[in-house]
C-alpha cells in the first residue's frame, strides 16, 4: 500500500506538533519557577491602593517592582527599579473579578500570557503611574482596544528561556548586551511580554515611547542653524519596563501629591536625630506612598 500525500503531511507535521507541545509544557513549568519570590526587596514603599485605583486614568501604564526571580533578571538586565508594566484601560474589558473587582489591568503574565486582571494583583508592591500627554479620548479608547484584542495570547516563553539563563551564577552582562538579552524572544506578534505588548498599544497611533531620532540640517542659506528632528519608530521587542519611566513623554504622576498633599501636616518625630525609639509603645508604622 503506498502512502498518500496527506498522509506524507501528517507524518511530517507529528514531530513538530510534539516539539511545540513540549516547547509549552516547560514554558509554563519554567514560568512557575521563575514567577515564584526571590530573593529580591522592593526599594521603596508600596503603593496605597486606594489612592492608586483614585488616580488610574485609561491609557496610563503601571510600572511594577517586583520581587519574584523573574522580576530579578529583569531588574538587573534593565539595571532599573521596574519589572513589570501593565496597562490601565478602565472598563473597556467589561470583566469583573469573583469579588466584584473591575478587572482594568491588562497585562502580559508569564503563566496564564495576557490577561486581564484588578489592582489587587499588585499587593503591596511599588509602583508608579507614567501618563501619555496630549492624546484625544479616540486614540485613548483605541490603543486601550488593541491591548483588549490581544487577551488570551501567550507569553513569549522563548523569552522565559534567555531570561532564565541570567538567573544562573555566570559573569556580569555587559551593559551594551543587556537590553538585546531581552529582545531574544520569538518575535512572533501573537506572543508577547509585558513591555512589548503595551509599546504595540501606543505605536498602533504613532504615539511615541523612546524613538530614534535623526537631526536632519535644513538647507536654507539664511538660517544655517535650523534643524528638522525626524522620529524613527524603535522595533517593540526591544522596550523594557523602565522605559515607560525615563520617555520624555509620559508624565510621572504621584497617588499622594494627586490627592492633595500637603506637608505641614505631616506627624514629625522630634526626638534627638539617631536616638533609639521608645519602647512599648510609640508609633505604629504604616507605609504610605
Amino acid at each position: 500500500m503506498t502512502k498518500t500525500h496527506d498522509e506524507d503531511s501528517h507524518a511530517i507535521a507529528a514531530p513538530g506538533a510534539v516539539m511545540n507541545t513540549v516547547t509549552r509544557w516547560l514554558g509554563r513549568r519554567l514560568g512557575l519557577y521563575l514567577t515564584r519570590h526571590g530573593r529580591s526587596v522592593t526599594t521603596s514603599w508600596p503603593m496605597d491602593p486606594a489612592r492608586l485605583a483614585a488616580c488610574l486614568r485609561p491609557g496610563d501604564v503601571l510600572l511594577i517592582e517586583g520581587t519574584s526571580r523573574i522580576s530579578t533578571a529583569i531588574k538587573y538586565l534593565t539595571q532599573s527599579t521596574w519589572s513589570h508594566a501593565a496597562l490601565c484601560v478602565g472598563d473597556a474589558t467589561g470583566r469583573r473579578g469573583a469579588d466584584g473587582e473591575p478587572l482594568c489591568m491588562i497585562e502580559a503574565d508569564v503563566v496564564d500570557g495576557v490577561r486581564a486582571v484588578g489592582l489587587s494583583a499588585y499587593p503591596g508592591l511599588h509602583c508608579r503611574i507614567c501618563r501619555p500627554v496630549g492624546m484625544t479620548a479616540g486614540e485613548i479608547r483605541h490603543v486601550c482596544d488593541f491591548a483588549v484584542q490581544r487577551l488570551g495570547e501567550q507569553y513569549d516563553f522563548k523569552n522565559i528561556l534567555d531570561l532564565a539563563r541570567y538567573l544562573l551564577p555566570m559573569p556580569p552582562i555587559p551593559s551594551r548586551w543587556r537590553r538585546r538579552m531581552l529582545a531574544l524572544g520569538s518575535g512572533d506578534p501573537t506572543r508577547a511580554i509585558c513591555s512589548t505588548l503595551i509599546a504595540q498599544c501606543f505605536e498602533s497611533v504613532r504615539y511615541p515611547i523612546l524613538p530614534l531620532i535623526e537631526t536632519v540640517h535644513l538647507q536654507d542659506p539664511n538660517h544655517a542653524e535650523r534643524v528638522r528632528e525626524i522620529l524613527h519608530v524603535r522595533h517593540y521587542s526591544l522596550f523594557v519596563p523602565r522605559d515607560f519611566d525615563v520617555s520624555p513623554y509620559f508624565q510621572i504622576v504621584k497617588p499622594t501629591l494627586e490627592a492633595g498633599f500637603d506637608y505641614h501636616a505631616l506627624a514629625w518625630d522630634d526626638a534627638t536625630p539617631g536616638a533609639s525609639p521608645p519602647r512599648g509603645g510609640g508609633y505604629q508604622v504604616t507605609s504610605r506612598s
